[in-house]
C-alpha cells in the first residue's frame, strides 16, 4: 500500500513543525463527532451512582500540573502489620451506553493520543476532564481496589468494589516533591515514599527490569522552534507508578487465579538479546558479573550519569515484542501464559502503570472478559454479559471480587 508523502514542516519564519499534519498522515481522529457528544452530555447530566458510598476516605489525586483528567486517586494508611492501599480509579465506562455512537467512536478510537501540542483524547472531554474526572470536592463513581500490605510491601488480600469517591485535594508531582524535600506530605500520601522503596525492593528480589529512564518531552522554545526536553522523574513519580504497577499485579493475579482474561504481556529477553547487551556493558566499562541477572544490573545503576543512561538505552531491547495473551477456556491459553517473560497489565487489560480501567482505555473491555468468565471462576461478579462488573451480591460494600492473596484477609 502506497505512503501519502507529505511535508509535516510549515515555514512560518520559525521553522515550526505542523504537527496538524502529522495527525492526519497518521490517521489520528480528529474532532469528536456531534451525536457521540451529545450522547455523552447527557450521559453526564445523569451520571450513575453506585451501590456504595466511600466518600469517607480523604483520596487525593497526583497528576502533572495543569490535568484536568484525572483517572486516579489513592488514600494510604498504615497498619499494625503493614499497609493498606487505597486506589481508586474513575469508571469512565460506566459513563459510556451500551448502544450508540459514543460506544461506537470510543472503540474506534481505542486510546487516548497524546501530541505535543495537544491530546486527542478516547471519551469526549464532558466526560474525560469533567463529569468522570476525579476533580477535587466532586462525588464521583469509581472501582475502588482496597489492597492489604505486610511490613514487606507484599500484597496479602484485595478487595474491589464499585464505589462514590470523591477527592480531597488534586497535586502535581512538582509539589509533592517540594512537600517531600520540607517533609510536609500530604496526610494521605505521606506513606507513599516508604511503600514505593519497599515494592521496588521487591521488584529487585524477583530480578524485575526497571529503566531509570528520563522523559523525553517535546516543549515549544520562545522563538516557535520545538525541541526535545530530556527530564529525569523524581522520587514521587517512581512511588505513585509503584502503586499503580502494584494494582496492575493484583488485577493479573486475579485474572490469572480465574482463568479468564486480557493481560499485556511481555516476552522473555532472547540470548541474542542479552549477549549484546553484555558487548555493550563490556564496552562502556561497566560490571556485569556472570551470575548476575539483566535487572540486577540495571538496578544498580544511577541513570543521570552518561555511561549508565548509554547502558539503559541500549537495555531498552530487553524489552520488546510486548502483546496482547488471552486468558479463557480456549485450548493453548495456558501454554500462552506459561510462555511469557513477564506480565504487564494495561489499560483495558484491567491493570496498567497508569491505572486500570481508566478513561484512556478502550471501553469496558476488562468488564466484558470479567463478566463472560470470573463469575463462573470464584470471582464475586455476575455474569451480566452487558460489558459492566455488577456485584453479585446486594446491601453494605457489594464487592466485584474479594480473595486473599496467600493469606486469608483480615478485615478489622
Amino acid at each position: 500500500m502506497p505512503t501519502r508523502r507529505i511535508n509535516p514542516l510549515k515555514f512560518d519564519g520559525a521553522a515550526a513543525l505542523d504537527f496538524a499534519a502529522v495527525r492526519v498522515h497518521l490517521g489520528v481522529p480528529a474532532e469528536y463527532p456531534a451525536d457521540a457528544v451529545a450522547q455523552a452530555r447527557s450521559a453526564a447530566e445523569h451520571p450513575p451512582v453506585p451501590p456504595l458510598d466511600r466518600t469517607d476516605l480523604p483520596l487525593v489525586t497526583i497528576d502533572p500540573i495543569g490535568s484536568m483528567d484525572l483517572d486516579q486517586a489513592m488514600h494510604l494508611e498504615r497498619r499494625d502489620d503493614g499497609y493498606r492501599v487505597h486506589y481508586a480509579i474513575a469508571d469512565v465506562a460506566s459513563f459510556v451506553p451500551l448502544e450508540g455512537p459514543l460506544m461506537a467512536e470510543t472503540w474506534r478510537r481505542g486510546e487516548t493520543l497524546y501530541s505535543p501540542d495537544l491530546a486527542t483524547p478516547l471519551h469526549p472531554r464532558e466526560l474525560s476532564e469533567g463529569a468522570a474526572s476525579l476533580l477535587p470536592n466532586e462525588r464521583r463513581p469509581a472501582v475502588l481496589w482496597t489492597i492489604d500490605l505486610d511490613s514487606d510491601g507484599q500484597p496479602t488480600a484485595v478487595d474491589l468494589v464499585r464505589a462514590l469517591v470523591c477527592s480531597v485535594a488534586r497535586l502535581d508531582y512538582e509539589g509533592v516533591q517540594a512537600d517531600l524535600r520540607n517533609k510536609s506530605l500530604h496526610a494521605s500520601i505521606a506513606l507513599l515514599p516508604e511503600i514505593g522503596n519497599l515494592r521496588r525492593r521487591a521488584a529487585r528480589a524477583r530480578h524485575a527490569i526497571t529503566l531509570d529512564l528520563p522523559d523525553a518531552e517535546v516543549a515549544r522554545a520562545a522563538d516557535g522552534h520545538w525541541t526535545l526536553n530530556l527530564r529525569a522523574q523524581n522520587e514521587i513519580e517512581k512511588a505513585n507508578a509503584e502503586i499503580s504497577l502494584l494494582t496492575g499485579m493484583c488485577a493479573a493475579k486475579i485474572m490469572l487465579d480465574g482463568g479468564v482474561g486480557l493481560l499485556r504481556t511481555l516476552p522473555p529477553a532472547s540470548s541474542d538479546q542479552l549477549e549484546l547487551l553484555r558487548r555493550s556493558a563490556a564496552t562502556l566499562g561497566i560490571d556485569w558479573p556472570a551470575d548476575t541477572s539483566a535487572g540486577d544490573v540495571i538496578a544498580g545503576l544511577d541513570g543521570s550519569q552518561p555511561k549508565a543512561a548509554a547502558f539503559l538505552d541500549d537495555a531498552v531491547h530487553l524489552l520488546r515484542g510486548a502483546g496482547y495473551t488471552v486468558l479463557g477456556p480456549a485450548p493453548g491459553a495456558a501454554v500462552a501464559r506459561r510462555g511469557r517473560g513477564g506480565l504487564r497489565p494495561r489499560h483495558g487489560a484491567a491493570a496498567a502503570p497508569r491505572g486500570p480501567v481508566c478513561h484512556r482505555s478502550v471501553p469496558c473491555a476488562a468488564h466484558r472478559f470479567a463478566d463472560s468468565g470470573l463469575g463462573d471462576c470464584g470471582a464475586a461478579a455476575a455474569a451480566a454479559g452487558d460489558g459492566r462488573l455488577r456485584p453479585a451480591r446486594v446491601g453494605p460494600g457489594p464487592s466485584l471480587h474479594r480473595r486473599g492473596l496467600g493469606v486469608p484477609a483480615q478485615r478489622p
